[in-house]
């Protein structure tokens, strides 16, 4: 039974000509934000440059990859980086000597802790190694060959 592999499954798919779903709302919605300053703002020194800045940002949300990634990634991150604080403190904090025999005391602790693992990671291995001795290697037993009662096994 063969099973097939679905391929290409990042791509979306064109479905208003050669605009996917997504690129025509991003289109669609710069057109109605272009028709709606066009109709609001009576002077059209002020309303041409909005209407610019509206079908740049929407041509760019549709077409304009940053970093193989979609432009909406981009604005999400500035965003982000614009309404969150960004102070960064360091502060030093004390701490307090430790004596020569304190210090001794703990790397005799932790030395002893390592060689304690080490020991039981070599008492594992060898427990093992003679499990799989005494048992032949976890094979099974070959099964007998059946021979017919006129012949001999040579």
């Amino acid at each position: 039974m063969q099973f097939h592999v679905p391929q290409f499954i990042d791509i979306e798919d064109k479905i208003f000509g050669p605009l996917t779903f997504r690129q025509f709302v991003y289109v669609a919605g710069g057109a109605g934000i272009c028709v709606t300053i066009y109709f609001l703002i009576p002077s059209p020194i002020l309303a041409w440059p909005l209407m610019a800045v509206a079908a740049g940002l929407a041509g760019a949300l549709a077409f304009y990859r940053l970093n193989n990634k979609p432009f909406i990634y981009t604005l999400q991150a500035a965003f982000s980086y614009l309404t969150n604080s960004r102070l960064y403190l360091w502060q030093r904090q004390e701490h307090k000597d430790k004596s020569k025999q304190e210090m001794e005391r703990e790397i005799r602790q932790v030395q002893q802790a390592v060689s304690d693992i080490s020991n039981r990671r070599a008492d594992n291995l060898n427990n093992k190694a003679w499990q799989v001795d005494v048992s032949g290697g976890g094979t099974p037993a070959p099964e007998p060959t059946h021979t017919s009662p006129n012949r001999s096994p040579s």
